[in-house]
């Protein structure tokens, strides 16, 4: 079983914001596959099906971001999931926006969501999908993150939760090096 956990905060107005990549990635997820997420257990919306082959549980912690791993890491322990069998998707104003980045591991960066599911999950040996949402780093990262996404920023980083829910698919049906070489973008040269 795969346990495939978008971070995010619950809640209308926070469901446009960059901050809930994350969420609209497995929402894109359950169209793409027809798996509901509307049970609430271990502190998340949940649903379960089958996916690529293999069976997954589609989560949104609802513990708000800077405590997601609260939920997923309640998940992990009661379905005896291990850690490399747990896929997260975050946002990452690190990253150009509407770019997608995977990675098999490592550490959370500078993302309260992310530190608190490794500090849950007692581990960073998981992958990770991150969205780019763009944006220098400055004293007012959070309203950054917070605000609702511009139409133009909007259709990038929709495209982007899209590639994301078709590399999760890749993931699971391809295995995590093809996946990350056909998904992960790189950067030109200058010419």
């Amino acid at each position: 079983m795969y346990v495939i956990a978008g971070l995010g905060n619950p809640g209308r107005e926070y469901e446009k914001t960059r901050h809930n990549m994350g969420f609209q990635v497995i929402d894109r997820l359950s169209e793409k596959t027809g798996i509901p997420v509307k049970r609430l257990k271990h502190q998340a919306l949940m649903g379960d099906g089958r996916a690529a082959g293999q069976r997954v549980l589609l989560v949104k912690p609802q513990t708000y971001m800077n405590n997601s791993g609260q939920s997923i890491g309640e998940i992990l322990r009661y379905y005896h999931v291990e850690e490399d069998h747990l896929i997260v998707i975050y946002d990452d104003m690190d990253l150009e926006t509407g770019t997608i980045r995977i990675r098999k591991k490592g550490g959370p960066g500078t993302h309260n969501g992310m530190k608190s599911v490794v500090s849950h999950v007692g581990g960073t040996g998981f992958p990770r999908i991150r969205i780019g949402i763009g944006g220098a780093r400055s004293a007012e990262w959070k309203d950054f993150v917070l605000d609702n996404v511009s139409a133009g920023d909007a259709r990038s980083l929709g495209d982007a939760c899209d590639r994301a829910a078709d590399a999760i698919l890749d993931i699971l049906g391809s295995g995590i090096d093809r996946a990350m070489n056909k998904w992960n973008e790189r950067k030109k040269s200058a010419e």
